[in-house]
């Protein structure tokens, strides 16, 4: 059984993933470009991928295939009708990132809130020894005790952000249209009172149809104007032209971005030139890479595998 990971960059360093057991032949590639998907995928009843999209074209013309494990939450990679009308198998990671996204959520969020980043290159700078005072400050630190934190998505992550964002006494809010009643301790919202109340309001929820877009100009008009946001899901939750022309315009207080629509980002964009400011913080999709959560990943990804080819498919996504 012929098995392809087309895009084994996508493994951090340290991370060890073992080889299914049954006999097979594993064939992997560090990236793969869309056009270089069929002629990979070629004669494979497996395919893995985290980020190379699969589409309804390529199923067409891989007849062996059966499987495919996404490394990775997110399916919006895969023509999911496409592959059920040619009954391909497919399947994705689940629970693993419970505890690194949070903790990445609430990295940006700190920094934010109080300015670290800002007082960090001032510090660099020599503004403190100009000061001439034992300490230096020129812009708000906000703490999140007391502060509104706004929750778009309901689920594992969403629920866990909630959890540590409790634990520093903040209010919590949750919007998500598949929930009828909020954790223990919060409030269940539309997305325009969350919007208007939140402090902070950072997003957890997929990227579908319904959600591609959700944050566009007009919601971000409705945040405070000192209101940070944080996206660690997917990029095109967010509109980024209307983000940049909100942070630019001085609409909302700030932003931690750590998914983007186009990923990586041209040079030229205006996200990379946003993250310029000392009030955005953009990282490189690495909230999910935590080392435990990575390995954790990957282990499931075997075991979806070897499950799928038993016969006995678990976490399977259908359209």
């Amino acid at each position: 059984m012929k098995i392809v990971f087309l895009d084994t960059d996508t493994i951090g360093p340290g991370i060890t993933v073992r080889r299914p057991d049954f006999d097979h032949d594993w064939v992997e590639y560090e990236s793969t470009a869309p056009g270089d998907v069929l002629a990979r995928l070629s004669g494979a009843a497996v395919a893995v991928t985290n980020k190379v999209p699969i589409t309804g074209g390529d199923l067409a013309g891989l007849p062996d295939l059966k499987v495919i494990a996404v490394a990775a939450t997110g399916v919006d990679i895969i023509d999911l009708a496409a592959a059920q009308a040619h009954g391909v198998v497919v399947t994705n990671i689940r629970g693993y990132a419970t505890h690194t996204v949070p903790e990445h959520t609430f990295a940006l969020m700190l920094s934010l809130m109080r300015n670290l980043p800002q007082y960090r290159e001032e510090v660099i700078a020599g503004r403190w020894q100009e000061s001439e005072q034992f300490c230096f400050f020129n812009r708000p630190i906000r703490d999140l005790h007391g502060a509104v934190l706004g929750i778009i998505g309901c689920g594992s992550i969403g629920q866990s952000v909630g959890r540590i964002g409790a634990a520093f006494g903040m209010t919590l809010l949750y919007h998500d249209n598949y929930v009828a009643v909020a954790p223990a301790g919060a409030e269940l919202v539309d997305l325009a009172a969350l919007l208007a109340r939140a402090d902070v309001v950072t997003c957890h929820c997929p990227l579908t149809d319904e959600t591609r877009g959700l944050i566009g100009g007009a919601e971000l008009a409705q945040m405070k104007p000192t209101a940070i946001i944080i996206n660690t899901a997917r990029g095109g939750i967010i509109d980024e032209a209307a983000l940049c022309d909100a942070i630019e315009g001085e609409v909302i207080g700030g932003a931690g971005i750590d998914v983007v629509a186009t990923e990586p980002p041209p040079a030229d964009s205006r996200i990379l030139a946003l993250a310029r400011r000392p009030n955005v913080i953009l990282t490189p999709h690495v909230a999910w890479a935590g080392v435990g959560a990575m390995q954790t990943l990957f282990d499931q990804l075997i075991d979806n595998v070897e499950a799928a080819v038993a016969g006995t498919p678990r976490n399977v996504v259908t359209p």
